[in-house]
């Protein structure tokens, strides 16, 4: 179990005994023309694991590993309806990009990522005390801040990806609510080593997991 899924289920379960706990308060439903800003611990879990090759396609034995990062992200959601809303986050998380495989283990390169996420979400039950979402959208990875290690120059390629979303939010009065929001993100990006002597097609797909508060303006 990765550390994005245990924070996602800690949260939900936190926020499950939160509404519980506080089921006879009043609700200010969501409505058309709200706008939301949360401010979240999130957790950048990517899924890598695939496979470098030579610049022919010949197998090395090695694959591309990247780790996880835990970094502060912001998101604002704007109602298009009481239950309709559209969500674009922001953050930034630095990851170590790696080649594994039998006897080796090597930190190749590093790098700053911003993946922007633009959702439209639907919100079936505005005015409960357990307000659950879902939603789907575009993301663009944009690397910056490279670093190369260890005698190796490396190159990842921008680009677009698209997102799935399930979250939930718990009023704590008027204007604030708890929130817990997890994407799964799938990107794929071109990683070039040594000026295209190995190569490697990295699914980065990683889980966004996050936590945090929300002010209603």
């Amino acid at each position: 179990m990765t550390i994005a899924t245990r924070l996602a289920l800690a949260c939900a379960a936190s926020l499950l005994a939160f509404s519980a706990a506080n089921a006879q308060e009043a609700v200010t439903p969501k409505a058309k023309g709200d706008l939301v800003l949360n401010v979240r611990v999130t957790d950048v879990a990517p899924d890598a694991g695939s496979a470098i090759v030579t610049a022919a396609g010949a197998a090395t034995g090695l694959r591309a590993d990247v780790n996880d990062d835990i970094k502060p992200t912001i998101g604002l959601t704007y109602f298009l309806t009481d239950k309709l809303a559209v969500e674009v986050i922001a953050g930034t998380t630095q990851h170590t990009v790696k080649a594994v495989g039998a006897g080796t283990n090597v930190e190749v390169h590093k790098t700053w990522v911003l993946p922007p996420v633009v959702s439209l979400q639907y919100h079936p039950f505005p005015a409960a005390k357990f307000s659950p979402y879902v939603g789907a959208g575009l993301n663009y990875m944009l690397f910056y801040g490279d670093k190369n290690l260890n005698g190796f120059t490396v190159k990842l390629d921008n680009g677009f990806g698209y997102a799935l979303q399930v979250g939930a939010d718990v009023p704590l009065n008027a204007r604030y609510n708890l929130n817990v929001d997890v994407k799964k993100v799938w990107f794929e990006t071109d990683a070039k080593i040594n000026g295209g002597a190995l190569k490697s097609k990295v699914n980065l797909d990683p889980i966004v997991a996050s936590v945090g508060i929300g002010y209603r303006f």
